[in-house]
């Protein structure tokens, strides 16, 4: 028979034997966590910036291939005629065709409106969209409006011209001046391409104007 006491002994022998070996196994799992987790991090750390990197690349390739359709003119111009058969230029320093929409965007635009004879009609802007499929030219800022014929001079943030029928239009106000005086408005349409001008007031920003009467009495 076995003594109680060797048995006791033995079973408290397995049992630090198999604490033993549990302890063991969770150190080296430790040991090896401590060691896989630095790796890991910089893999994914890696992993994050190279995405980021690629997608820059795609990014500026992407952006490079639809600029790579696009229709670049220096010194650019553009005849036509409205519905009346007047003629108009539009020039500029620089267009270039949107491939998707077919506008050009101008730079440093200047545009000539003639309604015969010596009487000129011009438009300068830093900067312009053309639409063709539309037949409108919308410039801006810094829009400067000279005639020839009055000799009146406008300044405006923006303007339209509707080359189909000659109208210039603006509603973002208006300056004017000339031999007859000075004028300031909310909105202004030009007709027959500078022959006439409407000025037009907006809530408390009436028309308002001075004019010279040493050259209203000539």
């Amino acid at each position: 028979m076995t003594d109680p006491a060797d048995q006791y002994a033995q079973e408290d022998e397995a049992r630090v034997a198999a604490t033993a070996r549990t302890f063991r196994l969770r150190s080296r799992r430790v040991h090896l966590m401590r060691r896989l987790l630095p790796v890991a991090i910089v893999v994914l750390a890696g992993g994050t910036l190279s995405w980021i990197v690629l997608r820059s690349v795609m990014s500026d390739v992407e952006r490079k291939a639809g600029t790579s359709n696009e229709i670049r003119l220096d010194a650019a111009m553009f005849h036509g005629q409205d519905a009346e058969g007047r003629s108009f230029v539009i020039g500029a320093e620089s267009a270039i065709r949107d491939p998707e929409t077919g506008r050009f965007r101008l730079t440093g635009p200047a545009l000539r409106l003639n309604l015969g004879g010596r009487k000129v009609t011009t438009l300068s802007a830093d900067g312009g969209v053309y639409d063709q499929t539309a037949r409108t030219v919308t410039i801006g800022p810094n829009v400067r409006i000279s005639d020839g014929g009055s000799g009146f001079t406008l300044v405006t943030p923006e303007a339209v011209v509707d080359t189909a029928t000659g109208i210039v239009t603006g509603s973002k106000g208006v300056q004017g001046t000339g031999p007859l005086g000075t004028i300031n408005a909310s909105s202004y349409v030009i007709h027959e391409q500078g022959q006439r001008v409407v000025f037009r007031g907006a809530g408390e920003n009436k028309v308002r104007g001075t004019i010279n009467p040493a050259e209203s009495d000539r």
